[in-house]
């Protein structure tokens, strides 16, 4: 492959070889998206992103991997806007918590709506990899549910950070897979934040009911 050039520079050889193993993976997210993952081959994915296939195979050694690359790569992405929205949150309520948390996943999932319905159509769930999203966003939970409860039943709030990840997840993950617009998708999302909330407080209220 020739040099490439950014700006008149000549670019490093490890950071072409990045550039490259990141356009394939552009490339294979946007035909998976259009094809689905059964229709689209590797060749096809080469094809489009203007490489050999034997340039492809040197950084993937078939399309499965890239599927795994592209999971990885979409939770690494979520994770990240995930803590950046929740830094500096002491003092909000759970209903706060649970609003941040949803919209916030609701946004990333949505925005790549169209590779997740491909991503779930062409693995199982619990082998593909996405299943694992969830216990990495349940440390920062589980501070956020601290942090809007106060100290506390430990116990408590990782039960009840478990609950809003889980409950999250399933939410986000079930909108990308229906074709409606974004009001809808936040509408819902609201409503399952509230609902969360409610289940919270009645949770809390219930292990520890006011003095008489």
């Amino acid at each position: 492959m020739p040099n490439a050039a950014v700006d008149g520079r000549r670019v490093p050889r490890q950071e072409r070889a990045m550039l490259t193993r990141e356009h394939i993976l552009d490339t294979a997210a946007q035909l998976f998206t259009e094809r689905g993952i059964a229709n689209t081959s590797t060749n096809r994915i080469a094809a489009e992103a203007g490489v050999s296939i034997g340039t492809l195979y040197r950084y993937f050694a078939d399309r499965t991997v890239i599927v795994q690359e592209l999971i990885q790569r979409l939770m690494a992405s979520g994770e990240k806007h995930f803590r950046q929205s929740v830094l500096d949150r002491d003092g909000e309520t759970i209903l706060e918590v649970a609003t941040i948390a949803l919209e916030v996943m609701t946004d990333e999932i949505m925005s790549n709506a169209g590779l997740v319905r491909a991503l779930v159509a062409g693995a199982q769930y619990y082998s593909s990899g996405i299943s694992e999203f969830e216990p990495r966003l349940l440390e920062v939970s589980t501070n956020l549910v601290s942090h809007a409860f106060g100290d506390g039943d430990e116990l408590l709030h990782d039960a009840m950070a478990t609950a809003m990840v889980n409950t999250t997840f399933a939410a986000v993950l079930r909108a990308a897979t229906l074709d409606s617009d974004s009001g809808d998708h936040r509408e819902v999302a609201q409503m399952t934040a509230r609902l969360i909330a409610a289940a919270a407080q009645a949770e809390l209220a219930a292990r520890h009911p006011p003095a008489r």
